[in-house]
């Protein structure tokens, strides 16, 4: 077998995602400005602010404050960053459930 070609990564970013192979994005609800919180709940609080039309990258999971949103009713907060967290009642993950590992 040969090979022709090899393909490389388009830019910086391809290459730490193929790196980080479970690390997924998600769309953020549309028309919202997402609180991104220091921990898994409401009573954290807020680091920043997602404006309309975010994408977020899921690298754990964890259990916290029950919020309803779009996405229905959840107590699944999603670690998008070192200690920032966002309600999974937000975020179009296609499951109810865990969708990545649960934070440690």
């Amino acid at each position: 077998m040969s090979v022709d070609r090899v393909e490389e990564p388009a830019t910086t970013e391809d290459a730490v995602t193929m790196t980080a192979a479970a690390v997924r994005y998600y769309d953020v609800a549309p028309g919202v400005r997402l609180n991104v919180r220091s921990g898994p709940g409401t009573s954290y609080s807020i680091v920043r602010v997602l404006p309309e039309g975010s994408r977020v990258a899921i690298y754990c999971q964890r259990p916290g404050t029950t919020v309803t949103g779009p996405y229905g009713t959840s107590n699944i907060w999603d670690n998008i960053s070192n200690g920032q967290y966002v309600s999974d009642a937000y975020v179009h993950t296609g499951s109810d459930g865990y969708v990545a590992s649960r934070c440690a």
